[in-house]
């Protein structure tokens, strides 16, 4: 098999200590825990690797969607996370560069291949049908008219996801806390990518700050997000005045928290991707041309990282080419087995195989793969998004205050 060589403008992920995979574990080695999860990632050598001081306390705020591109161009509407900037480090995502793969990623110190959360929607082995990961619910035929209706995922999420969270791997001794929203809280997504807190319900992200606070009375680690910077990103684009507003209340709340922890609480500011604003003019649909439609029975993943579920007797090598002719320079097209052995998933379980697909598409530039019978006007409109392996979705900040 060809190995695949990335396009100067494209970056490979990391599920090392330099990665997103190492922050959790980090904060465990903080603590003074040794724990090590299914990859090989050892707390205290993670923890180490950041140059993390021990703490007794310490919070890891995840802000959606905050990629360390986005903050460095918009930095001025940050002006505290700004200040951490200077001794920042940056470090890779998953791939895809997506909420479900990262957050999964996160929570466990692994890999996609290993959680089996691999996109934002993807095929369910268990019943064929597009699984969408982070509302855990499926649509039972998106390719028949009158059949797109979504339905609560059958599958449990711990016999997708079956590796221990690093919550979990804290055990009895530490406390853990997550403050959310209530419609997180028990949510196929939080019971698969990140089980183990202790769930306290708080709406708007200030409440989230203040539980957080309260939480912080006891030692221990507190797990705070913020998903209003990726959503709004999505709505209105990453260079949006909104984006920038969304972006400068998330900062006054982040320097409130900083200023009100105990003394010596570590406090550590990270994100699951970045986002970038997409071209209409290289926006692909399926549906509209045949050699791409041809031989597909199931798109999953999202515009800009695409999973192409060939359909029974077809060659995966015949799908590829042709996508790879129709795409040209807006996509690297590579066969599934070619991806995992670059590492793009990490190291992959046997029965997380089947979700990935057949051929995997890595958009390049500002470029998007829709299927108009399966993605809503709105879903191909959006002006912000994220997925494929370019350094301004793929590249993160970890910004440390202690």
């Amino acid at each position: 098999m060809t190995p695949v060589t990335l396009p100067d403008e494209l970056v490979a992920p990391s599920y090392g200590s330099d990665s997103l995979a190492a922050v959790l574990p980090a904060a465990a080695g903080a603590l003074g825990v040794d724990l090590t999860t299914s990859t090989g990632l050892r707390s205290t050598d993670c923890a180490a690797a950041f140059g993390l001081p021990g703490a007794r306390r310490v919070v890891v705020v995840v802000v959606d969607g905050l990629g360390m591109h986005n903050l460095a161009e918009r930095g001025g509407h940050a002006p505290f996370l700004r200040r951490l900037l200077p001794d920042a480090r940056s470090l890779l995502t998953s791939f895809p560069s997506t909420t479900a793969a990262a957050l999964a990623t996160l929570g466990t110190g692994t890999s996609p291949g290993r959680t089996g959360l691999v996109g934002y929607t993807q095929r369910n082995p268990a019943t064929g049908g597009l699984a969408t990961m982070v509302s855990w619910t499926e649509q039972s035929d998106p390719y028949r008219p009158g059949t797109k209706t979504s339905a609560p995922l059958g599958t449990d999420p711990a016999d997708l996801q079956r590796e221990p969270t690093v919550f979990e791997a804290l055990g009895a001794g530490v406390s853990v806390v997550a403050p959310g929203p209530a419609k997180f809280q028990a949510s196929g997504m939080t019971r698969a990518a990140l089980r183990g807190p202790r769930y306290v319900v708080a709406e708007k992200f200030s409440d989230r700050v203040d539980a957080t606070l309260r939480a912080l009375r006891d030692d221990g680690l507190v797990y705070l997000y913020q998903a209003e910077v990726d959503s709004v990103g999505h709505k209105h684009g990453p260079d949006s005045w909104q984006w920038g507003d969304a972006l400068e209340s998330t900062d006054a709340e982040l320097r409130r928290l900083v200023a009100s922890v105990p003394a010596g609480t570590l406090v550590l500011v990270t994100a699951d991707h970045g986002q970038v604003a997409t071209d209409m003019a290289r926006q692909h649909d399926v549906a509209a041309e045949p050699a791409l439609d041809r031989d597909v029975a199931l798109l999953g993943g999202e515009p800009r990282a695409t999973h192409v579920y060939v359909t029974p007797g077809a060659e995966p090598a015949a799908v590829a080419e042709r996508w790879a002719g129709v795409l040209g320079d807006d996509a690297l097209v590579v066969l599934r087995d070619t991806a995992i052995d670059a590492g793009w998933f990490g190291p992959v379980a046997d029965h997380v195989l089947p979700a990935l697909g057949d051929v995997v598409v890595a958009t390049r530039g500002n470029a998007t793969i829709v299927d108009s019978r399966l993605h809503p006007e709105g879903a191909r409109r959006m002006p912000g998004v994220h997925g494929s392996l370019t350094p301004a979705e793929m590249t993160v900040p970890l910004l440390v205050s202690y």
